[in-house]
C-alpha cells in the first residue's frame, strides 16, 4: 500500500537572521513542497515569515541547483568542469589535505564556514574534523561582534527581556536595524502593540528604511555616530529629571559620574555631529523619559561600524537611566545567545581542540591567502580549504584580494554548495549539498528564546549529502583522531545533545516542536543584578577587558586604548575625506539574505539591480544623473553599478542595497570589493558599513 504524503508538516527557517522563523511547510498532492507559511502556533513567529522564505519552492527546485561532484578541469573562475563520483572526490580532497599536511602541518588545511544554515549540527560539524586533525581554527569576524561587545559591556550577558514583551509596550524604539526586511517577527509585535495598546514606533537609522516608514518618529543620522545621539539623549534624561536614582544607585556602577561627563553632551553638540535637529533629539529624549515602558531593540547595524562596541554600549545605556527594566514591555535586548545552555562535544569535539592551533580570522581570507605573514600569525600557508556554509568570493570584505587568493594554482580548494556560487567556481571540487528541507537539524533563536527542531520533510535528489556526510567521510580518509561523533547521524547528534543539556528527548522535541527557554521575569530584567561580578550595569567598561562573547585569545585589537571611558562620540570610523566624500552603507536588501536568495528570479526580480542611493544635491554636484551608471571607489578597488537619486539617505552618505552576484556588476566585482577587512577594536570583527568612497560619473 502506498502512504499518500502529508499535506503539511513543521520546521524552523535555517538561515543567518536572529528570527529564526517556526516553519510549516505544505506540499502537492504529489508530495513536492508547495509553500512556506509561518507557524502560528509559535508565540514569536506569530504565522509570520518573510516573502523570500514563503517562496523556497523556488530555490528548492531551481534548475541551476548542483546535483553531482565536479572537478575543475578549467583554470580558475572560468567555470570549466567535469561531472566526478563522490568517491573519487572524496579520495582525492584526502590525498590532498594529506599532501598539504605532509609538506607544510596540519595548519595548513584550513576548514572555512559560517552561516548559511544555522543548523547546529549541520553548520558546526565542520569544527568536530579541525579539531581531530589540528587543522587551523576559525575566527569568526564577519557579523556579531562590535554589537554583542558592546551590548555585553553593559549587561554582562548576551540576553535581555522576552522579545514577545514588544507586543506590551507603550513605546518601541527600533535601532540600528531594518526588520521590516531582515526579521520581520520585530514588526509583527511593535505593530501589534500599536494596534492593541497606541503603542508608539521609534526607528533610528541611517536612511528612511521601509521600517522607518511604517514608524511614527524617524531619526536620520550620519553613520558612526549613534553614540552621540545616545549621550544627547541621556543628557536630557537627566537635565529634565527622567533618570531614575532609586535604581540607578541600586543597579548601576557610577550613575554620578556619568551624569557629569554627560553635561557637555547637549542636542546642539549631538546635532552638529549626527545630522539630527536639536529638537528632534530633545522630542525623543522626552518621549523616551516620560514612557518607562519603552522597549528597545537594537540591531545589528551597530555591528558594522569600527566604533560600534561604543555605540552599541551607549544606546545600551539609555534603558539604565530611565528604570525601564523594571517593567514588563521596557528595558533593552538585542539577543538572547546566553540562555542556551547546550552541550555540543559530539558535535564539535571540543575536548580534541588544541589551544596552540592558530585560529585565522575569517575576515582576513584575503590577506591570508595572499601570503601576509602577520594574516597567517607567522604560521605556514594555507595550502588546502574545506568550504561550507559561506561564499568568500562574494560576501568577504576586500574582494581583490580575496579573487587574487583563491585564484593560486597552488590552493586546494573544496567547496560543499547548493549553487555554482563565486567560491564554487573557484574552487577545485565542488560538491553538491542538501538543503535545509532535505535533512535534520536544531536550531536556537538568536532573536527570541526557542530551541527548534528541523526534521527532514523531503528526499533529496540523488546527488546532493548533507554536511555531516561529508566531515565524516573525509575524516575516515585523512587518519583523523577517533572520536564518536564521526559516527553519529544528525539524529543522534541532536538526542545526545539534548538529553546531556537536560532538555528532554528527540522524541519529546518532535513532539512539541520547539522549547521555550525565556528565563524568568525577574531574571531577564537584570532584577536580581546584571551579569558582571559585582551586578551592575557598567556604564565604565574596561574596554580590552571587558567580557564578551567572541573574544580572542590574546591583545585586544584595532586603537582599543583610546576607547572612551564613558558613553561618548568616538571618531574611529573611515572618516570621508576631499578625494572620498562619501560613506558607504552596504545594507541588507529585503529579498536577498547576504548572498542567498540572489540566484533566485523572484528575489532579483525585485530588487532590481546593483545600484547607490544618493542625494539629489550631492549628486548635482558631481554631474551624476538618476540612473546613470557610475564607478564608485576607494583604496580598495572600484566598482560599477547605478545611481538612484533620493532625498532619505543622511548627508555625505551612499546607500548600496544587497549582496548581489558579482556578475551582477558590469565590471565583475561586487559591493565588498570596497569594504575594509581590517579588525575592530576591541575584538575583532570586519565593519562592513563603514567606508569613505568616492563616486563618478561612468
Amino acid at each position: 500500500m502506498t502512504l499518500e504524503p502529508p499535506k503539511s508538516t513543521f520546521s524552523a527557517c535555517p538561515h543567518d537572521c536572529p528570527s529564526t522563523c517556526a516553519l510549516e511547510v505544505h506540499f502537492y498532492p504529489h508530495g513536492d513542497v508547495r509553500r512556506l507559511n509561518g507557524a502560528k502556533d509559535n508565540e514569536y513567529t506569530a504565522g509570520v515569515i518573510c516573502a523570500k522564505v514563503a517562496r523556497y519552492a523556488e530555490r528548492l527546485y531551481h534548475p541551476e541547483r548542483l546535483m553531482t561532484p565536479l572537478r575543475r578541469v578549467g583554470r580558475k573562475g572560468e567555470g570549466r568542469f567535469e561531472e566526478i563520483s563522490w568517491e573519487a572526490a572524496l579520495d582525492l580532497i584526502a590525498e590532498k589535505f594529506l599532501a598539504a599536511e605532509a609538506e607544510f602541518g596540519a595548519e595548513s588545511v584550513w576548514p572555512y564556514h559560517y552561516a548559511g544554515t544555522m543548523g547546529l549540527v549541520q553548520r558546526d560539524s565542520i569544527h568536530r574534523l579541525r579539531h581531530a586533525k589540528g587543522y587551523s581554527l576559525q575566527f569568526d569576524s564577519f557579523c556579531t561582534n562590535m554589537a554583542w561587545t558592546g551590548y555585553v559591556a553593559g549587561t554582562g550577558r548576551l540576553a535581555g527581556p522576552d522579545p514577545r514583551e514588544m507586543a506590551v509596550s507603550d513605546q518601541i524604539v527600533i535601532w540600528g536595524t531594518n526588520p521590516v526586511a531582515t526579521q520581520v517577527n520585530v514588526m509583527t509585535h511593535a505593530i501589534a502593540a500599536r494596534k492593541k495598546r497606541g503603542a508608539r514606533i521609534i526607528v533610528v537609522d541611517v536612511y528612511e528604511t521601509e521600517t522607518m516608514k511604517q514608524a511614527d518618529i524617524g531619526l536620520v543620522l550620519k553613520p558612526g555616530t549613534d553614540a552621540a545621539l545616545a549621550c544627547a539623549i541621556m543628557h536630557v534624561l537627566f537635565r529634565d529629571g527622567y533618570a531614575d536614582w532609586d535604581y540607578l544607585e541600586e543597579f548601576t556602577d557610577c550613575p554620578k559620574e556619568l551624569e557629569a561627563h554627560l553635561q557637555s553632551k547637549t542636542p546642539d553638540w549631538a546635532a552638529a555631529i549626527t545630522g539630527v535637529s536639536v529638537a528632534q533629539i530633545e522630542d525623543v529624549a522626552r518621549l523616551i523619559g516620560e514612557t518607562r515602558k519603552t522597549f528597545f531593540r537594537l540591531g545589528y547595524g551597530f555591528t558594522r561600524s569600527r566604533n560600534g562596541a561604543v555605540g552599541m554600549h551607549a544606546a545600551c545605556s539609555i534603558a539604565a537611566i530611565t528604570g525601564s527594566y523594571k517593567y514588563e514591555g521596557g528595558g533593552t535586548f538585542h539577543n538572547n545567545g546566553a540562555i542556551y545552555a547546550l552541550n555540543k562535544e559530539m558535535i564539535e569535539a571540543g575536548s580534541l581542540k588544541d589551544p596552540s592551533v592558530r585560529a585565522l580570522d575569517q575576515s582576513l581570507v584575503g590577506r591570508i591567502l595572499t601570503g601576509d605573514d602577520a594574516a597567517l600569525l607567522g604560521g605556514p600557508p594555507v595550502k588546502a580549504m574545506l568550504i561550507q556554509n559561506t561564499n568568500p568570493m562574494s560576501v568577504a570584505p576586500e574582494q581583490d584580494l580575496v579573487r587574487q587568493g583563491f585564484a593560486r594554482e597552488d590552493l586546494f580548494t573544496v567547496v560543499h554548495e547548493q549553487f555554482l556560487t563565486e567560491t564554487a567556481q573557484m574552487a577545485d571540487i565542488v560538491l553538491p549539498a542538501t538543503q535545509f528541507l532535505e535533512h535534520d537539524d536544531i536550531y536556537k533563536g538568536g532573536g527570541h528564546q526557542y530551541l527548534m527542531l528541523g526534521p527532514k520533510a523531503v528526499e533529496a535528489p540523488e546527488g546532493p549529502r548533507e554536511n555531516i556526510f561529508v566531515i565524516n567521510e573525509i575524516a575516515r580518509r585523512v587518519d583523523s583522531k577517533p572520536h564518536p561523533g564521526f559516527d553519529m547521524s544528525a539524529r543522534d547528534h541532536i538526542d545526545w545533545m539534548l538529553q546531556k543539556s537536560g532538555y528532554g528527548t528527540l522524541v519529546e522535541l518532535e513532539t512539541n516542536k520547539w522549547i521555550d527557554l525565556q528565563p524568568d521575569f525577574e531574571t531577564a530584567h537584570y532584577l536580581s543584578g546584571f551579569g558582571h561580578a559585582d551586578r551592575k550595569f557598567h556604564f565604565k567598561p574596561d574596554w580590552g577587558r571587558s567580557a564578551a562573547p567572541n573574544k580572542p585569545e590574546g591583545e585586544p585589537f584595532g586603537p582599543w586604548a583610546s576607547m572612551p571611558e564613558l558613553p561618548d562620540q568616538w571618531d574611529s570610523i573611515e572618516q570621508a575625506d576631499d578625494a572620498h566624500p562619501f560613506r558607504l552603507v552596504t545594507a541588507p536588501a529585503r529579498s536577498f539574505l547576504n548572498s542567498s536568495f540572489n540566484e533566485t528570479e523572484s528575489s532579483k526580480k525585485k530588487e532590481g539591480r546593483p545600484e547607490v542611493w544618493l542625494r539629489p544635491e550631492e549628486a548635482a554636484r558631481f554631474g551624476i544623473e538618476d540612473g546613470a551608471r557610475v564607478q564608485m571607489g576607494n583604496k580598495r578597488g572600484v566598482v560599477t553599478l547605478h545611481a538612484r537619486l533620493v532625498d532619505t539617505v543622511a548627508p555625505g552618505t551612499v546607500i548600496s542595497e544587497g549582496i548581489w552576484p558579482n556578475d551582477a556588476f558590469e565590471d565583475g566585482k561586487g559591493i565588498n570589493t570596497l569594504t575594509g577587512a581590517d579588525p575592530v577594536a576591541p575584538y575583532g570583527g570586519a565593519a562592513f558599513h563603514d567606508s569613505a568612497v568616492w563616486v563618478r560619473a561612468a
